[in-house]
């Protein structure tokens, strides 16, 4: 794969001068979702799978950007004092917002760079391909531009910061944290509050973890989840008048319930009572994990699909179809919808005996109820950005 894609830049770029090839993976969260934005927890693991990218520094301060999976586009080529957003980039806007927010960061970019790219999580999995380009376009110019003092959890933060006032995408820092910072074999308690994390050990050798596809596109996710923050928001001031606290997720379960008749709209109570939970889950989730107790985590996985779909109503029938027949086939240990929702992809847990009939009886099934067919990644572990 390096040798291809070296052989690919220097076709399209020429071969003046040495090159460097580097990586950033996809990420999979296995447990707390929506829980970033309340101030909580989440529990996610780097996955094998990811971003690809050959770069060659530039004496002048021109920038060029190509990639493999969008070769009609050609080169954009702009100088450093041109990465405006402009919607006929299309992907190319992800690097070009890198770029800019380090200048607006007050860092000094001197000279430019020739890149290629090449992606391999599909588009649209909602495992991160959009932080992994964000956050490998970071690790380069931190790298050839010989940007100082710059650590792996400032490119998580520059790269959330382009998502949000650049491409005003939205997003947490739990996509490109982790995807800056894993680790093989390993997956990232981090506190969304303070940034504060641990690692934990993954090692399932007798299980195998399974994104699956569904197929439906997640339209309008973006205005569904901006009306949970607000109802969240809303629920956290009706708390705060007998409670001093600064989020959500600094409740526990039995505080929550104790002061709860405080949020007086049904709606708003169901989201925090979903922010408090699922906060609490993650962190049962990691001691379980770490205790062994691989049963018990999958458990936790399916509370927390439960609590997705009936207190956050993010889920959707595509969604819940494939995690209920998940559940029904012996050896699948947890299962769950993942990301945002309303679309997108579930993640299981599978005993590895049980890894074909979940295929098999999972599709057919979905199929059957859908017309939609599922697509199945068996996924691995893995570090996260680095140099090849």
């Amino acid at each position: 794969m390096k040798q291809r894609l070296i052989d690919k830049f220097q076709e399209i770029y020429g071969e003046d001068g040495p090159v460097s090839v580097y990586f950033a993976p996809g990420r999979v969260n296995l447990i707390g979702d929506h829980t970033d934005y309340n101030g909580g927890h989440v529990f996610a693991c780097a996955i094998a799978i990811g971003t690809y990218a050959v770069a060659r520094k530039r004496e002048d301060n021109r920038f060029r950007f190509y990639s493999l999976n969008y070769p009609e586009q050609g080169i954009l080529e702009m100088n450093s004092g041109q990465m405006y957003y402009r919607e006929e980039d299309g992907w190319g806007n992800y690097p070009k917002g890198v770029v800019r927010t380090f200048m607006k960061k007050g860092i000094q970019v001197k000279g430019g760079l020739d890149i290629l790219y090449y992606g391999e999580i599909p588009k649209g999995l909602g495992i991160g391909s959009s932080a992994s380009l964000t956050v490998v376009t970071g690790l380069i110019l931190r790298d050839l531009l010989e940007i100082p003092d710059l650590s792996m959890v400032d490119i998580a933060l520059f790269s959330q910061l382009t998502e949000n006032e650049y491409l005003k995408t939205g997003g947490g820092i739990m996509d490109p944290f982790t995807i800056a910072m894993g680790k093989k074999d390993h997956a990232i308690l981090l506190d969304t509050s303070n940034l504060s994390y641990i690692y934990a050990p993954l090692q399932l050798p007798h299980e195998k973890i399974i994104i699956t596809n569904s197929g439906k596109p997640r339209d309008g996710v973006e205005d569904c989840v901006r009306q949970r923050r607000k109802e969240c928001a809303e629920a956290l001031k009706e708390l705060q008048t007998v409670i001093a606290i600064s989020n959500l997720s600094e409740l526990t379960a039995d505080v929550f319930e104790e002061v709860q008749e405080m949020i007086k709209d049904p709606v708003c109570l169901r989201r925090a009572r979903h922010a408090v939970t699922e906060n609490q889950r993650t962190m049962e989730a990691v001691k379980a994990l770490e205790a062994g107790d691989v049963e018990e985590f999958g458990h936790l996985m399916n509370a927390s699909h439960i609590s997705l779909k009936e207190d956050y109503e993010v889920s959707g029938r595509e969604l819940d179809i494939l995690v209920e027949e998940a559940w029904k086939i012996g050896g699948v240990l947890g299962s769950r919808m993942m990301g945002a929702g309303f679309g997108g992809c579930t993640v299981s847990i599978v005993e590895n005996s049980a890894v074909n009939d979940f295929i098999s009886q999972v599709g057919e099934n979905y199929y059957a109820q859908t017309g939609l067919k599922a697509e199945f990644y068996v996924v691995e572990t893995g570090n996260g950005a680095t140099v090849l």
